[in-house]
């Protein structure tokens, strides 16, 4: 199984982007290896209030990249909530499920159109709390890679 995490547009923010790729980096020892991949937006395409044409926009270019055999997971605040112990044994049952790749997607600052909500194979929320769209990326690897080490036993996590 491949894991790929895809964000909507590029990060925007010095602070974030050192963080992403301490996370990229830190994930790049694992197996299944998880691919961070951000999809380029036209900056345009938020400056005009047309909200559905940007999320349809969005999810023309994600159904691009994947395939009807992924399991596709958006990240949105209706998703189902787990602890970071549970978040791992959920990561865990999907490296031994049948699909090819396993995609977290993070949606723009609208969230998702209906056919991507109609595609989805599952909802993750990380909190009751919101976060900007940009913040959800670095908090998501970094939950990916506590999934791993709590999964190889690694002294990462604490309860």
């Amino acid at each position: 199984m491949k894991i790929e995490l895809i964000a909507l547009g590029k990060t925007a923010e010095k602070y974030l982007k050192t963080g992403i790729e301490k996370y990229t980096k830190r994930l790049s020892h694992y197996k299944p290896r998880v691919d961070y991949t951000e999809i380029p937006i036209p900056s345009k395409l938020y400056s005009g209030s047309d909200q559905k044409r940007a999320m349809e926009t969005e999810a023309d270019l994600v159904f691009r990249k994947i395939s009807d055999s992924d399991h596709l997971t958006l990240l949105d605040d209706k998703g189902k909530m787990y602890s970071s112990v549970e978040f791992a044994a959920r990561f865990e049952k999907m490296l031994l499920s049948s699909h090819r790749k396993w995609i977290l997607l993070i949606g723009g600052p609208f969230g998702f159109s209906a056919e991507l909500k109609e595609r989805a194979d599952s909802l993750l929320s990380l909190s009751r709390m919101t976060f900007s769209h940009q913040m959800v990326r670095l908090i998501t690897l970094e939950q990916l890679y506590r999934a791993q080490t709590i999964i190889n036993k690694q002294s990462y996590h604490h309860e």
